[in-house]
């Protein structure tokens, strides 16, 4: 009688590094693909690092966290600093630059990205039981609107991050093509697909043929009839609603002391209100200037509450206060107003939130998010009305009034909803298999 030996588990994984949440895809024996657990019962983990500063001498380097530790640390009030939406820095001159995570340390904004790929490596090197050196990594359609050099230096910047945690080969994948390979596993027959991934900090259409006689095939290039995006998502979302509901509550908007004055500086709470940029604003020399604004206001309490804002290093707190809102709202509707609990900053100060205020504030942004759908299918020169399915994807999708406003164009087709955290991943996985396997 003979034995077969086994065969070596296949070296390679799948990884969506996403700007609000990050999956990894690997192989499986059948012949499919399945998501590493990045936490426990967890398929998906929050794109975050928290670079925490407690029980360190100080000369060590600070603890790093991830993913939900990540966020909790941050929360508890742990000393240290968070770092989120970290994939909006590449394409940008922050790239290189380095940034503060306290007392004195600094870490550069390249090597916070090669650490949590780090980190994502190795869980799926625990779940694989062996070592990954060949990578599919997801990318936008663009890193950056409108600028192809930008573009490509920031997917040049990614992978030089993989390639310094031992990726020693690395390809990449759009994330709607992604999307649209992981609806293809499912479906019998072939379809014209629009897929609309809605991230974090991207929109992506992509209008693809699929179907079963299609999915061996390692080159699809020639079932992607047109691509498109812009740089517009579920973060700027959440931009827009604490510009609408909280930061006024602080003195955005709000004038001066004389009558007819201008309104206070704006910049402050722009960056406050961006992931990537809210720790600008707790430089030395930026909170001195920002306690010298106090004669700007007409209400000295708005002024107050800034700088308790500032002074507290409230900044990302409010921008998760605001991203909840917005979830809220999502889930219930018109059916009331969402508060949004603010005594960290100020005793028993809530903003409030309803639906209509929502769309109001993110209406420009969904226009130019379903205008880049309608403008995939022209630039594939396709009518609206042959599309067969309209995919969504991506956490934004969440936001049902967003979701029916992309599909509403689409008249013939039929609306289908993946996995909104965790179809880019497996997508992902099924191209890395055509790539590596």
């Amino acid at each position: 009688m003979t034995t077969s030996t086994p065969q070596a588990a296949p070296a390679f994984c799948a990884i969506d590094f996403g700007t609000s949440n990050s999956a990894i895809a690997l192989p499986s024996a059948q012949g499919g693909v399945r998501l590493v657990e990045v936490e426990p019962g967890q398929r998906t983990m929050p794109t975050a690092v928290f670079y925490s500063l407690e029980g360190t001498a100080p000369h060590e380097p600070p603890r790093v966290l991830f993913g939900r530790p990540a966020l909790a640390a941050y929360v508890d009030g742990h000393e240290g600093r968070l770092m989120r939406s970290m994939k909006s820095v590449l394409g940008s001159a922050l790239i290189e630059q380095s940034t503060d995570v306290g007392a004195g340390r600094s870490v550069r904004f390249v090597e916070v990205i090669a650490g949590y790929l780090r980190h994502l490596k190795a869980l799926a090197e625990a779940e694989a039981g062996a070592p990954l050196t060949r990578a599919v990594l997801g990318r936008p359609v663009y890193f950056v609107d409108d600028d192809p050099e930008r573009d490509a230096q920031a997917q040049a910047a990614l992978e030089a991050a993989a390639r310094s945690v031992g990726f020693t080969e690395v390809a990449f994948q759009f994330e709607p093509i992604a999307a649209a390979l992981d609806h293809e596993a499912t479906t019998d027959r072939e379809e014209l697909v629009l897929v609309a991934d809605i991230g974090g900090g991207t929109s992506d259409f992509s209008l693809v043929r699929v179907g079963p006689s299609r999915r061996a095939r390692v080159d699809r290039s020639a079932d992607i009839l047109a691509s498109h995006g812009v740089h517009v998502a579920g973060t700027d979302f959440d931009r827009h609603v604490e510009l609408a509901a909280i930061l006024p509550l602080a003195g955005y908007r709000a004038r001066g002391p004389r009558p007819a004055e201008r309104e206070v500086p704006s910049k402050v709470y722009f960056d406050l209100a961006t992931w990537h940029l809210v720790n600008t604003v707790y430089t030395p020399a930026r909170v001195m200037e920002l306690r010298r604004m106090r004669s700007f206001y007409a209400d000295a309490t708005l002024h107050a509450r800034l700088l308790a804002i500032v002074e507290h290093r409230l900044g990302h707190a409010l921008l998760g206060a605001a991203e909840a809102a917005k979830i809220a709202v999502a889930d219930a509707g018109s059916t009331g107003k969402v508060d949004i609990p603010l005594d960290a900053v100020e005793d028993g100060l809530a903003g409030h939130l309803t639906e209509p205020d929502a769309l109001a504030a993110l209406e420009a942004d969904m226009a130019r998010i379903v205008a880049a759908g309608v403008e995939t299918a022209r630039r594939a020169g396709v009518a609206p009305e042959q599309v067969d399915v309209v995919y969504l994807t991506g956490g934004s999708t969440g936001l049902l009034p967003l979701a029916t406003r992309i599909a509403a164009p689409f008249t013939h087709a039929r609306t289908v909803r993946g996995d909104r955290l965790a179809s880019v991943a497996q997508g992902l996985g099924w191209h890395a298999r055509r790539v590596f396997g």
